[in-house]
């Protein structure tokens, strides 16, 4: 198979990330998340620990004021560490066929040839249902989480990809993966790819 690569964008606790690496396992391919966080602390010099601190930062001041975003000291680190993670997908996908997950790379990446944008969903009570089961945390904890984490990601996306404004725009593939499972929502993953053209962008 041609050069290619997947990137995932997801709803938390719809098990995307674990979608992401069972479908690592499955086509042999590299899986980033984390890394780039390593990566970028590499590059910029920075602490691991300060940009995943930095990369919260960034998404949760969608609940401050506008005023208050403006004014906050960490405005340009932010803005720095995108555009390192930004330049480390580019590379990353380039070198070899892999598996991306999340930092916008489904727009990042959207001219690049033979690319699969995929889009993870669930509905409310079936992520619930992960976060208490899989995530083990309590009810209330979850339901605050899957809020306030589905509003910080939206705002991220709406900062540094102001032309995309829903999934839509940048998915070729939308999945509700508690209707397949884990290993059901790779499969499709799998199917897709294999359907792609040579050298085609969807």
């Amino acid at each position: 198979m041609d050069h290619y690569v997947i990137t995932i964008s997801r709803e938390f606790a719809s098990l995307g990330r674990t979608v992401a690496q069972r479908l690592s396992e499955k086509l042999g391919v590299e899986f980033w998340d984390r890394d780039i966080v390593e990566a970028a602390a590499k590059r910029t010099g920075h602490s691991v620990s300060l940009i995943s601190d930095e990369e919260e930062t960034a998404k949760s001041s969608f609940f401050l004021r506008k005023k208050d975003r403006m004014s906050l000291t960490t405005y340009n680190i932010n803005d720095e560490i995108f555009e390192t993670e930004k330049n480390i997908i580019l590379d990353a996908a380039s070198k070899s066929s892999c598996i991306i997950v999340g930092r916008c790379a489904d727009y990042i990446l959207r001219d690049f040839p033979r690319h699969l944008s995929v889009y993870i969903y669930a509905p409310y009570e079936a992520r619930l249902r992960n976060c208490v089961d899989t995530l083990m945390m309590d009810e209330k904890t979850a339901r605050r989480m899957i809020r306030e984490v589905d509003m910080a990601r939206t705002y991220y996306q709406r900062k540094y990809c102001p032309e995309v404004r829903s999934p839509r725009d940048c998915s070729a593939l939308m999945i509700d993966s508690s209707r397949f499972g884990v290993e059901g929502t790779a499969e499709v993953i799998v199917q897709a790819l294999n359907a792609m053209p040579e050298n085609k962008n969807v």
